[in-house]
């Protein structure tokens, strides 16, 4: 099997999880403490706070990706960016990025 090509692009990396003890990441294997719980019922009940607690967060930042999309495609802006070059910033497809250049239009806009 071939070795994969390497290239000198910029890797992306997940943002700090700011509330996790400073600690946390000498230890690869630390979880929000998750790694500690024995029962597993009580693992199951912090875990899934954990991964509702994500779904939200990851929802609620998406909206502002699309709000930065649109107001960076705005052509009142004499510095606006095409969908394209906007998708290439953010690791989307130009199809993509205008999808959520529409989105963040509506967020913007005020509409449900």
């Amino acid at each position: 099997m071939a070795e994969p090509e390497r290239t000198t692009e910029r890797r992306m990396r997940p943002a700090p999880l700011l509330f996790e003890p400073s600690e946390a990441a000498a230890d690869p294997e630390h979880f929000f403490d998750l790694e500690s719980l024995e029962d597993p019922q009580e693992l199951l009940s912090r875990a899934t706070e954990l991964t509702l607690a994500f779904r939200a967060a990851t929802d609620r930042a998406m909206e502002y990706q699309a709000m930065a999309a649109a107001q960076l495609a705005d052509p009142r802006r004499f510095d606006r960016l095409t969908p394209s070059e906007i998708g290439e910033r953010a690791g989307w497809t130009e199809d993509y990025a205008q999808k959520m250049i529409d989105f963040g239009r509506d967020l913007l806009r005020g509409a449900p």
